[in-house]
């Protein structure tokens, strides 16, 4: 053999060496949302397309959900290593399954406010918390905001309502027809669906649940906790990653729902710009978010939330907050400091 193709065959081997070094050094991540491609979701698809997860060493797959109640099971069967759930419906699972050998955790907060909300036509006659007694209310079984519903009417003295399930498709149109007086859902979801379906947004009554006496947290980054033992050091750069991303995110909205365009070739563009705004206005740069800082959580409200959740769920067991958050792997304050500022 001559001395070149042996070099040859040395780099070769080396090449293939560091291929598999790098690979073998790169994170793979599976990721759930809660939801379809829209609005919000930009704010996990804007790190994967700028790179920010690649450049952690993190392989990022980011895929749609059903709903908070399916992410949380996909998350804890394993088939998925970290999510974005309701903190709700995380800890009705922990508390609904106490033996269960694998419970994810919320290791970030994203909507420090629940964007549920009650919502009617102003042509109903409903205008406060107060009119909604004796009224016929529809939801998705699962929908957060009816499943949280009990809180909200203990909150503000709602007595005999009685409910309509649907597909989450049908929720809006049954409203607009009249089969149902009001609706719960995410304000930022089922609000532009009414605009949709050719209702004005100024004959909506808007009842937001944080703004009546619920302070609950919504949706947060959940991880398995097989992820979390056997590679912590992934939880922390996924959240570093995201946290750079979604700061790029609120500077600029509208650039970002390109990345949602591109995983979702019929998305309505200034629709989820919208939708995304508004989720950044109601749940994300709220008041309560700035006093708390992004991405944590105060300890009494969220054990508040937790004994709220145990009664209005009726869970099996009670919520234990310790189980249910970790905040070991957030970024630094000053990496979190990324709420525009109003």
């Amino acid at each position: 053999m001559t001395n070149f193709h042996f070099i040859r065959k040395a780099l070769a081997v080396t090449c293939v060496s560091f291929v598999g070094l790098v690979q073998a050094q790169t994170t793979p991540i599976k990721f759930q949302l809660d939801w379809r491609f829209e609005g919000p979701s930009a704010l996990f698809l804007t790190p994967v397309a700028k790179g920010y997860f690649k450049d952690a060493k993190l392989d990022v797959t980011v895929d749609a959900g059903n709903g908070s109640g399916g992410t949380v099971t996909r998350v804890a069967s394993g088939a998925y290593d970290m999510g974005f759930a309701d903190l709700a419906a995380l800890m009705e699972f922990h508390a609904n399954n106490p033996d269960a050998p694998s419970k994810p955790v919320a290791v970030m907060m994203v909507y420090n406010d629940t964007p549920a909300s009650v919502m009617a036509l102003k042509k109903s006659g409903i205008k406060s918390p107060a009119d909604l007694s004796g009224k016929k209310l529809g939801a998705p079984v699962f929908d957060a905001g009816r499943r949280a519903f009990p809180i909200f009417a203990k909150a503000n003295a709602v007595t005999n309502v009685t409910w309509t399930a649907m597909d989450p498709p049908l929720r809006e149109t049954m409203l607009v027809r009249g089969d149902v007086d009001a609706i719960t859902g995410f304000t930022f979801t089922s609000l532009l669906n009414l605009e949709a379906r050719g209702i004005q947004a100024a004959d909506v009554v808007v009842l937001p649940y944080p703004n009546y006496g619920v302070k609950l947290y919504g949706n947060a980054i959940i991880a398995s906790p097989k992820l979390i033992k056997e590679n912590p050091a992934a939880v922390k750069a996924f959240l570093a990653a995201f946290t750079k991303g979604a700061k790029d995110v609120m500077a600029n909205p509208g650039a970002s729902i390109t990345y949602v365009k591109a995983r979702d070739g019929i998305v309505n563009v200034p629709l989820e710009t919208r939708r995304l705004q508004l989720a950044i206005d109601t749940a994300i740069n709220s008041a309560n978010a700035r006093a708390e800082g992004f991405g944590q959580v105060n300890g009494p409200r969220l054990s508040l939330m937790a004994s709220q959740v145990s009664d209005a769920f009726n869970t099996k067991t009670r919520v234990n907050p310790d189980t249910v958050w970790n905040g070991s792997f957030l970024p630094s304050k000053a990496e979190l400091n990324i709420l525009p500022k109003k």
